[in-house]
């Protein structure tokens, strides 16, 4: 199972292994080696039919369910000349928070449904749906993805919906990171150094 990322703002598309797959909203501890973590907010799509080159008008053909989570970061490695940098910080264990269950599209189309991440009790991003925004930006990431990477049932894809910015700085030994969408709760858990 792959997870590709769509990058915020570049034309550009990551893989992160299925090891970085945070399933059961399990605190995060962070290894020694890293200062501060920095988070990117996403909406991600299961695959649900395999396929490569795959064009934008076809794409809704291909997966079946959405939803919101966070991407996390290492700090100091996201600073890195090149994409060598991006690289290394992808690929750190349960580092893709993206949960289960999944929504239909037209949930995330529907006017009055907002997604909020909040560290404590302050909401530090928000987005709305109501529009076809939404269901666009992923149907062009799922064709853009399949062009580099073959999808195959299962996997997901992920579009960061925001540069990535300090969670947890070099200061902050813990922080409580929860995450709503429709009314529910999406996940509930600690970083924590």
């Amino acid at each position: 199972m792959n997870i590709t990322v769509k990058i915020f703002g570049r034309d550009c598309y990551i893989c992160r292994p299925d090891t970085t797959w945070e399933r059961e909203n399990r605190d995060f501890y962070s290894p020694e080696f890293i200062n501060s973590l920095w988070y990117t907010p996403v909406v991600f799509a299961r695959i649900s039919k395999a396929g490569k080159y795959i064009a934008e008008k076809f794409a809704a053909r291909y997966y079946d369910g959405m939803n919101f989570g966070i991407l996390l970061y290492p700090g100091g490695m996201l600073g890195e000349s090149g994409n060598a940098g991006l690289a290394r910080a992808s690929v750190l264990d349960h580092t893709s928070v993206l949960p289960f269950p999944l929504y239909l599209p037209e949930v995330m189309s529907a006017s009055g449904n907002e997604f909020f991440l909040k560290k404590g009790s302050s909401i530090i991003f928000s987005a709305d749906t109501g529009n076809e925004d939404m269901i666009r930006l992923t149907e062009s990431s799922i064709s853009g993805a399949s062009k580099y990477v073959s999808q195959r049932i299962g996997d997901l894809v992920a579009i960061e919906l925001a540069a990535p910015e300090e969670i947890l700085g070099d200061n902050e030994k813990r922080a409580e990171i929860s995450a709503h969408f429709c009314g529910n709760e999406l996940f509930r858990l600690s970083l924590i150094k």
